[in-house]
């Protein structure tokens, strides 16, 4: 099988354009760009955690310099996208629901049997829903018997709730304040979009291809993981069949072994120039959430600590990685008070790599702009493992 040769040079830029983050503005600018990006990375991922702004936020506002929050709600509003798991939750655009079957699918096969009172429950959300329209848990009586013991400790009418949306009878939008809000399918999804149920191959093969345009460069476990729900070996034999037909190819990076990679042709060609520009990553931006991609590709080790013990963090609770062109500078521990209009860098770890003058002034501009979106005034800086250039910072700010 002929293989394409890449250096890890050539790697790195592959990797940086398919996650959009090539230049700033690599979409355009304004709410069509937010679009643009989420059709073309298939999803961003969507977590809670609110230490900074949230994630999915963070992500698009890295790519789209003027982003506004309300974009995403007009974008569901309009029928242009929707949120539902990949392997996490996240935002995708409304012509792939249907990709979106085999995963409720796949939930609702491996439930285990209700009790008859949890199907009646379950059997009465819906209908009230259906005939008062979009609800939140808030609209529900509180039905617990007992108090929670924690978070995912969740009272009856909020599991059928959260039951009815992972199996497809519901969907969900948000409000201001992140709470969901459940509806109907048929109240959310334009009439002009296919609903059918893919076949397994089809669901592999549209997994491996957006996987592909997302990342640049993937294993296959790397595919296999984003398609838990795809039996047997099937991805691994639609890759092959992918690359026979030559709709993928297969990839080697010199100096890495490793398992195979695979790739889309159109990067054979491509020329890439990187802008060089710094960007603030979120823990959960689509280019760190393989460890060990960072790893290969970048030689950065990277692990978001917020769900390491605390005795053993290194570099802080919820560490943004700092990227300037295809180079990881800097880890920037971070937290906002918007009520203060105060961001706190409790530390800004940089990596082992002499940085210029003009690259602290992109990682001083950056961290500005960063703490303008965060609704943040004031910056403080706590720590820091280089006196030398956290004086110059400061000196900026």
């Amino acid at each position: 099988m002929n293989q394409t040769i890449l250096t890890r040079a050539q790697a790195r830029k592959i990797i940086l354009h398919a996650a959009g983050l090539s230049k700033p503005a690599q979409f355009g600018k304004g709410r069509e760009a937010v679009y643009k990006l989420i059709d073309h990375l298939g999803y961003i991922q969507i977590d809670a955690n609110a230490v900074v702004e949230r994630a999915h936020h963070h992500t698009i506002a890295s790519r789209v310099p003027d982003y506004k929050h309300e974009w995403l709600e007009e974008l569901q509003a309009d029928g242009r996208i929707f949120e539902f798991f990949t392997s996490d939750s996240g935002y995708q655009p409304m012509h792939n629901f249907r990709f979106s079957l085999p995963v409720k699918q796949g939930f609702a096969a491996n439930r285990k049997a209700l009790p008859q009172p949890e199907i009646n429950l379950m059997n009465k959300v819906l209908d009230r829903i259906a005939r008062e329209g979009p609800l939140t848990v808030k609209d529900f009586d509180n039905d617990r018997q007992v108090a929670s013991t924690g978070w995912w400790d969740w009272r009856p009418s909020k599991i059928a709730l959260e039951r009815a949306y992972m199996d497809g009878r519901l969907m969900i939008t948000r409000d201001k304040n992140f709470r969901k809000i459940y509806d109907l399918p048929i109240n959310l999804i334009p009439d002009d979009i296919d609903t059918t149920l893919p076949t397994p191959q089809e669901f592999a093969r549209h997994v491996i291809l957006r996987e592909l345009k997302a990342l640049g460069i993937a294993y296959a476990k790397e595919i296999a993981w984003r398609a838990r729900h795809v039996k047997g070996n099937l991805v691994k034999k639609e890759l092959e069949s992918l690359v026979k037909e030559g709709k993928i190819c297969q990839v080697s990076v010199e100096g890495l072994k490793t398992g195979a990679l695979y790739m889309l042709p159109a990067y054979k060609s491509k020329k890439i120039n990187l802008s060089g520009d710094a960007f603030i990553l979120s823990p959960f931006d689509v280019l760190n959430v393989f460890r060990h991609r960072l790893r290969d590709f970048f030689d950065f080790d990277y692990q978001i600590e917020c769900f390491v013990p605390a005795p053993k963090r290194k570099y802080g609770y919820f560490s943004l990685p700092v990227l300037i062109g295809d180079t990881f500078v800097a880890r920037m521990d971070s937290k906002a008070d918007r009520k203060q209009k105060m961001l706190t860098i409790h530390n800004l770890h940089f990596e082992a790599v002499k940085l210029s003058k003009q690259a602290i002034s992109q990682i001083t501009a950056a961290i500005q702009a960063f703490a303008q979106f965060n609704q943040c005034q004031d910056i403080v800086i706590k720590k820091s493992n280089n006196k030398q250039y956290l004086t110059a910072i400061k000196r900026a700010f």
